[in-house]
């Protein structure tokens, strides 16, 4: 992912925070010809060996599983939903317009996982989402008709081999314009444009953009590694 050093977020916390709000991710594989690409919820957990890996599955009739033994080379982006064109007529000066968005992309290698493995993450991702259900279910609790489904899907793990993370979040515009483009999103009556303006000012506050005039542009201090 091409990243600008303004955008870039190396702290790890944000960086986990925001793929823990942000699971439903995007899976991809090399593929033949083209490149493969699978929506499905992806988690951040920690193995038996005490390291960070990604876990998941999918349908054993989506074909991009064939993939996975012959490259386990795998890229999984998470996207924020919250992103909003920024109109560059809300600047003091003329500029290019642009698109203001927060995305994470972890690269590493895919490991298949079977029987009690898959069983546990599969139980683990159920747990999480049902937390917030009315009536929650328990893989543990299903009839044994719905728990043979498992047997129609695979599991992997994936390595955290690299990161690559960005907020871009105006943080190159001169302070006068940060604030102003805040005031914009918020004058548009878009809710999208309200979560967006919401987000610069938690993230000016939360990750310490530096709102000081230093060569014109707003500066961010992060430090970390994931």
């Amino acid at each position: 992912m091409h990243t600008p050093k303004l955008f870039e977020i190396t702290d790890n916390k944000i960086i986990e925070q925001f793929i823990k709000e942000n699971g439903f991710a995007t899976l991809i594989t090399k593929g033949s010809d083209f490149p493969t690409g699978t929506h499905i919820p992806i988690e951040l957990e920690i193995n038996d060996k005490g390291d960070k890996i990604l876990a998941g599955h999918i349908s054993k009739t989506n074909l991009q599983w064939n993939e996975f033994e012959n490259d386990p080379n795998i890229l999984v982006i998470f996207l924020s939903p919250i992103n909003h064109y920024i109109s560059s007529s809300w600047y003091k000066q003329p500029n290019a317009p642009t698109w203001n968005y927060l995305s994470v992309h972890i690269s590493g290698k895919l490991k298949i996982i079977h029987g009690d493995d898959l069983w546990n993450s599969v139980g683990r991702l159920t747990d999480r989402y049902e937390q917030e259900s009315k009536c929650p279910i328990s893989l543990d609790t299903l009839p044994p008709s719905v728990q043979k489904q498992i047997n129609g899907i695979v599991g992997f793990e994936i390595s955290i081999d690299k990161v690559e993370s960005q907020f871009k979040l105006s943080q190159n515009r001169k302070e006068e314009d940060f604030k102003n483009i805040i005031k914009e999103l918020r004058l548009s009556n878009d809710l999208s444009a309200s979560l967006m303006a919401d987000t610069m000012e938690r993230e000016m506050k939360h990750s310490k953009l530096d709102l000081q005039q230093k060569s014109g542009h707003l500066v961010k201090s992060h430090a970390a590694t994931f």
